[in-house]
């Protein structure tokens, strides 16, 4: 399923650690294609085509889908993602708990890419296999739970993969062609997982993780939509 001509590629999440390194990757690999960002902040890029849109604005995503709706793409990379922010910190236990933290992460976690999804799967190419990708996490997986905690991150990941699921499903009808994707891009030192990479037995930069998950992206088919994988291609239990 490799690009060796001009496709279109959008990224959500522009400006972030792994959502730009997802750029210049895309940039190295596939000189032809034409790169579409969308992030918060205007980037300054001449070899873009870069769009400012806040995705937890559904109007805002509504005007983008528009605006791009004369255009077919090949890939959907949905790059966006919260665990921690300010007073927001993955509970420890269930004491921990915060209604205001949960709403915040189910919106960035679960909402943020089922809208992306809904305003953009209707512009995924439906000639040649095309995918939709978002970045979920291992502790997404209900049944690799072993160690608790981080309750707000878990769910909102396992409902995000959930999302990925039934997504697949519908657009199985909708678009023959169409691959729905969940990917753990492992530990990357971002602003993310930063304050918890020390525990990791393995961490990557974003370039590193970037160069995994286009790896992993073009090697998908038809049979893995709906799936979870990790950078390294294996299949990520619910």
């Amino acid at each position: 399923m490799l690009m060796n001509k001009e496709h279109r590629i959008l990224i959500f999440g522009a400006s972030g650690g792994i959502g730009s390194a997802l750029i210049v990757e895309a940039k190295r690999r596939y000189p032809k294609s034409i790169i579409y960002a969308c992030s918060r902040v205007a980037l300054d890029s001449s070899d873009l085509q870069s769009f400012v849109c806040d995705p937890t604005d559904e109007q805002s995503l509504q005007w983008l889908s528009e605006s791009l709706s004369d255009f077919k793409f090949d890939r959907i990379i949905v790059a966006t993602g919260i665990l921690h922010d300010g007073l927001i910190k993955p509970e420890k236990r269930y004491s921990d708990l915060s209604k205001d933290a949960m709403f915040e992460l189910f919106s960035v976690n679960t909402v943020v890419p089922s809208l992306i999804a809904k305003y953009f799967l209707p512009l995924l190419q439906d000639n040649n296999p095309s995918v939709f990708a978002a970045l979920s996490a291992r502790v997404g997986s209900i049944s690799d739970n072993r160690l608790g905690g981080w309750y707000s991150y878990r769910a909102s990941k396992a409902a995000l993969n959930m999302i990925l699921k039934t997504l697949s499903i519908e657009m199985k009808r909708r678009n023959k062609q169409a691959i729905i994707l969940g990917l753990h891009p492992g530990t990357v030192y971002t602003a993310l997982s930063k304050p918890y990479s020390s525990n990791a037995k393995t961490v990557f930069t974003p370039e590193q993780s970037a160069i995994y998950l286009w790896d992993v992206i073009e090697t998908r088919r038809l049979s893995d939509t709906g799936l979870c994988f990790d950078w390294k291609g294996d299949k990520i239990d619910f």
